[in-house]
C-alpha cells in the first residue's frame, strides 16, 4: 500500500495524527481559501488539527488513481452545510506524500470552511486574532 492509499485508511479510521505522518518535511498544501500554501510539516499538521475539529461526518466516496498521485473524493460537514471535494495526493520520489491540492464546492461551502478554518488558526495560535486574513 503506497502513502496515498494508507493517508486514506488511517483519516478513514479516525487516525489523522498517523495520517500526517505520512507527509514529507517539506509537504506543501495547496488550500482552496488561501492563496499561498501551507509549506512544511508543522504548517500542515497545525491545519490539520483544525480541520479534525471542524469537519463533521467525513467520509471518502470516491477515489482515483495514477501513477504519481491519487485524488480522494469526499464529502462532510461544516456549521450543517454541505461540503464536497477532493484531496489531489501527490508523492515524492522517495513515496512521501509531498503535496496536497484541496478542492470544494459549492462556493457557500467553501467560504464556510474559510471561515471555520480561519478560526480554528486563531483559536490554535497558529495566526493572531485581528490580523490579515491568511492569503
Amino acid at each position: 500500500m503506497n502513502a496515498a492509499l494508507e493517508f486514506k485508511a488511517r483519516v478513514e479510521s479516525g487516525d489523522v495524527v498517523g495520517a500526517t505522518g505520512l507527509f514529507a518535511d517539506d509537504v506543501v498544501l495547496h488550500s482552496p481559501v488561501k492563496f499561498r500554501p501551507f509549506e512544511g510539516i508543522d504548517a500542515v499538521r497545525a491545519l490539520f488539527r483544525v480541520l479534525q475539529r471542524t469537519f463533521a461526518d467525513f467520509r471518502y466516496v470516491g477515489q482515483y488513481d495514477g501513477p504519481n498521485g491519487h485524488v480522494l473524493h469526499f464529502r462532510t460537514l461544516v456549521e450543517g452545510k454541505q461540503v464536497e471535494g477532493i484531496d489531489l495526493l501527490e508523492l515524492d520520489d522517495e513515496g512521501r506524500i509531498g503535496a496536497i491540492t484541496v478542492m470544494i464546492r459549492p462556493q457557500s461551502a467553501l467560504t464556510a470552511v474559510g471561515e471555520a478554518i480561519l478560526a480554528g488558526l486563531v483559536a490554535d495560535g497558529v495566526v493572531p486574532a485581528g490580523g490579515p486574513t491568511p492569503h
